[in-house]
């Protein structure tokens, strides 16, 4: 990722969203001292998405020794300040990724699901930060206390869409798969955690919406198409996504001060990944002949 194009593409943004917030913004009528930060918003912005793949596992040690950054952003306050301009940036981090750090649905996707543990086992009675949001939640590695986010890719790595949700949530919730599922099209693959009732599966099909997945041991073996059968085996793209999130950008760690510092991370990293120039993907260099 280069740091250059990130900054322009956050720094475009943030010219219209600041226009129209301060258009829309409402006020209780008293004047309200606002102290002006050194940092613009959109370097703020920049700055945490860069964290997601600067290879530091700690943003302190990442902003106080990374000597690009600094020669970058001259102008760096101290690391307490930043600290809270962090806490600001949630809400324009999250419609820019939203509006434009994800990709299109091409008639392919694959659905799947991953924890964000938030604390150790042995600490959850004790943990207070994530308290009444964080769940006990179990994946096929293990119990985990924390979050899951859910997401949905196209055939070319790229993230569709995504939502958080307590740790305790079914891949099969209703409203998780009605919300992930109103910019999709076509054909969804997923794991045995996707099996719907028939019900919601009538209702995606009637949108034209197929959600195609393997069986339980003790369900009826039905046939399916040699088609669709070859797309569910290669579901496992999915799955570098969410390694790619884990091991290479720091979505998930247990030392967050608080539930607004776990979305700007959370939402942080997701930005980052639309970044990548390499992803994952289920399309041959052979692909990009054809469609020449």
């Amino acid at each position: 990722m280069d740091l250059t194009t990130i900054f322009y593409h956050i720094d475009e943004f943030c010219k219209l969203f600041e226009k129209e917030f301060q258009m829309r913004v409402l006020s209780n009528g008293k004047n309200i001292r606002k102290r002006r930060s050194s940092l613009i918003l959109s370097e703020v912005i920049t700055i945490v998405i860069y964290y997601q793949q600067s290879g530091y596992k700690t943003f302190k040690d990442y902003y106080t020794k990374n000597i690009e950054l600094k020669s970058a952003f001259p102008r760096l306050t101290s690391y307490n300040r930043f600290v809270e301009l962090q806490q600001k940036i949630s809400v324009p981090l999250t419609i820019f990724t939203k509006l434009h750090a994800l990709g299109a649905c091409d008639g392919v996707s694959y659905i799947d699901s991953f924890s964000l543990s938030v604390s150790h086992q042995k600490r959850i009675s004790s943990h207070k930060t994530f308290n009444g949001l964080a769940a006990r939640g179990k994946t096929s590695i293990g119990w985990f206390y924390g979050f899951k986010v859910h997401i949905i890719i196209n055939g070319w790595g790229e993230i569709i869409d995504f939502t958080i949700t307590p740790g305790n949530t079914f891949d099969s919730n209703e409203k998780v798969i009605e919300k992930m599922t109103r910019k999709i099209y076509g054909k969804v693959y997923g794991d045995k955690g996707y099996l719907l009732n028939s019900d919601l599966f009538k209702k995606l099909y009637s949108k034209g919406i197929h959600v195609i997945t393997k069986i339980r041991k003790n369900m009826k073996n039905k046939l399916i198409d040699m088609h669709d059968k070859i797309m569910l085996k290669k579901r496992g793209l999915i799955e570098s996504v969410g390694a790619i999130l884990k091991e290479n950008l720091n979505i998930e760690h247990s030392r967050h001060r608080s539930a607004r510092s776990f979305i700007v991370n959370v939402i942080g990293a997701l930005a980052a990944y639309s970044f990548r120039k390499k992803k994952p993907s289920i399309y041959k260099k052979s692909f990009f002949l054809l469609m020449a």
